[in-house]
């Protein structure tokens, strides 16, 4: 199973990009989570819906890998 992991400390669209970005609007002020498939996928879904935002990171790590399963912007 993969999981993606997310460290918002490592996000170069900390700050502005927070607001709009899932992770803030499911779990509230950024952290470091991590995400089995189901709970990726699920986030996704509810992205493609319009019900939430899709995720926001960018990365400021080169060995970071993310999925094509959630649009990162």
């Amino acid at each position: 199973m993969t999981t993606l992991h997310v460290d918002c400390d490592g996000c170069a669209a900390r700050g502005p990009g927070c607001a709009d970005c899932v992770i803030s609007v499911l779990l509230g002020p950024p952290g470091d989570v991590d995400f089995e498939g189901p709970e990726v996928e699920a986030m996704a879904v509810l992205a493609d819906a319009g019900l939430v935002p899709p995720l926001r990171l960018v990365s400021t790590r080169r060995d970071h890998h993310l999925g094509d399963i959630l649009k990162v912007v």
